[in-house]
């Protein structure tokens, strides 16, 4: 089973364009909650995926509550600004779910207070508010890879002889 992103109703084309790239990358699976602030056709979204679009394998949900319905329980991270735990303290498998909010307003506080021994956070500064929304992905993602020790992936590159 690979990892999976959710993005709960992402507003900003580019960002879930960069994060559908860094799921192509990583063979994660990429999961969109609806309502979404912009069209799936939405050129800046294609463009910040490019031509990664035919790696990536993408879910779509009408609500919340319907993907909250169709994923196994248990096993779901939900990353916030008000998380108790680091993003690196807790221990992801295979098939983790790491959900984040809109860029505006976050995960919905009562799900954060169901879920509260399950909320995550990225370490920052007390003065700023929060992380772009494709970067806070690909930290958590990466750090999920890292303890699962990057299956799939490739560990080595090669210089291009000209």
């Amino acid at each position: 089973m690979p990892l999976n992103i959710v993005l709960v109703e992402p507003e900003i084309p580019q960002n879930t364009g960069n994060i559908a790239r860094t799921c192509a990358a990583t063979g994660t699976v990429l999961h969109l909650v609806k309502p979404l602030g912009f069209s799936v056709e939405d050129r800046y979204l294609k463009r910040a995926g490019l031509d990664y679009w035919k790696y990536v394998d993408i879910r779509y949900y009408e609500s919340l509550d319907e993907f909250l319905s169709m994923i196994p329980a248990g096993d779901c991270y939900f990353t916030s600004t008000k998380g108790k735990h680091r993003y690196d303290e807790v221990k992801y498998s295979q098939d983790s779910y790491i959900l984040f909010g809109k860029e505006t307003k976050g995960l919905p506080e009562p799900l954060l207070a169901a879920n509260y021994d399950r909320c995550i956070r990225i370490p920052m500064k007390a003065e700023t508010r929060s992380l772009n929304l494709s970067n806070a992905a690909a930290i958590v993602l990466y750090e999920a890879l890292r303890q699962l020790g990057f299956p799939g992936l490739k560990f080595e590159g090669e210089l291009t002889r000209y």
